[in-house]
C-alpha cells in the first residue's frame, strides 16, 4: 500500500510538472496574450471557440478559410495551426493549395487596387 501511495504521489508531481511545462510553452508560443487582461482573453477565446462550432460551413472548409485569412493577416502561428487542423479534418494538398492560391490572388488584387486608387487621385496613366 505504501508503494502505491508513493507511486501515486510521484505521478501527481509529474503530472503537475507536465502541466506547468505546457502552460509555459503556451505562454512562449503566444506572448501577445500576456498584454491582454484575463477578462478580455476569456471573451476572445470564447468568441474564437464559438466560430468553430458546427454551422452551415463544415470544419474542413473553416480551416481552409482560416489558412487564407492567416496569410492575409500575416499570422505565421495561425497559419501553422490551421494547416495542421485542415489536414486533421481531411483537407487534401490540392484544397490547401487552392486556399493559398486564393489568398495570393486577393493579395495581388489589393496591390492593383491601391495603385489604381493612387493613379486616379494623381491622374497618372502610364500605360493607357
Amino acid at each position: 500500500m505504501l508503494i502505491f501511495v508513493a507511486l501515486m504521489a510521484k505521478e501527481t508531481v509529474e503530472t503537475k510538472n507536465i502541466q506547468a511545462q505546457n502552460d509555459q510553452d503556451q505562454e512562449e508560443k503566444w506572448p501577445s496574450y500576456t498584454m491582454v487582461e484575463k477578462r478580455m482573453r476569456k471573451i476572445y477565446f470564447k468568441f474564437y471557440k464559438e466560430t468553430y462550432k458546427g454551422s452551415e460551413i463544415d470544419r474542413k472548409t473553416k480551416e481552409l478559410i482560416a489558412i487564407a485569412a492567416s496569410l492575409g493577416f500575416g499570422c505565421a502561428g495561425c497559419l501553422e495551426g490551421h494547416l495542421k487542423k485542415a489536414l486533421q479534418y481531411g483537407a487534401t494538398k490540392e484544397e490547401i493549395s487552392g486556399a493559398i492560391s486564393i489568398a495570393m490572388g486577393v493579395a495581388a488584387a489589393s496591390v492593383v487596387d491601391q495603385t489604381d486608387s493612387a493613379a486616379k487621385k494623381l491622374q497618372i496613366k502610364h500605360f493607357d
